[in-house]
């Protein structure tokens, strides 16, 4: 039997991570979503549909504990975010259009869409002068692999990211 060769995922470096976060203005508005968006992906391993689908009733604001529902398989699961995150997440529902209950939409209160998210992480990547190609699933790779190296716990891994089977998780462990 022939065994095809997994290609591992990219991640970003330290460097390139911040430098990435430092590109949005969060002094205006969809700066200060845009990083609270890039910031979930990378924090906490959100994929851009779970970003987008997202309710401001979905955030514990005083725990920082962020609740998935209908994940990829439709799967709920819980996410926990440190403080920085939380508190730019409070500015952002401060600052936010009223809308139908979505944590994030443009400024006119309609829904996002994932294209936008995927070309806006690209391009801020690029303004950043980062020569990898730069996704939103990237970010999530990012988190995968950071929280791997700090823990060593690939059920932990697992868990943080929805996964089903731990055999999707080991994909990590080879980084």
């Amino acid at each position: 039997m022939v065994r095809r060769r997994t290609r591992l995922p990219d991640v970003l470096t330290d460097t390139e991570r911040e430098t990435l976060l430092a590109q949005p203005n969060s002094k205006c508005a969809t700066g200060l979503r845009n990083l609270c968006m890039m910031r979930l992906m990378v924090d906490a391993g959100l994929r851009v549909g779970e970003v987008l689908a997202l309710q401001a009733r979905d955030v514990d604001w005083t725990a920082g504990k962020v609740m998935i529902r209908q994940g990829k398989g439709a799967k709920d699961r819980v996410v926990w975010i440190n403080e920085d995150l939380l508190n730019l997440l409070r500015q952002w529902r401060e600052r936010r259009p009223a809308s139908n209950g979505l944590l994030f939409t443009t400024l006119k209160g309609r829904e996002l869409n994932a294209r936008y998210v995927r070309e806006m992480v690209k391009r801020l990547a690029n303004k950043a002068g980062i020569a990898k190609d730069v996704h939103p699933h990237l970010l999530r790779h990012t988190m995968a692999t950071d929280l791997l190296r700090a823990t060593k716990n690939l059920r932990l891994v697992q868990k943080a990211l929805g996964h089903s089977s731990i055999t999707t998780t080991t994909i990590y462990a080879h980084i």
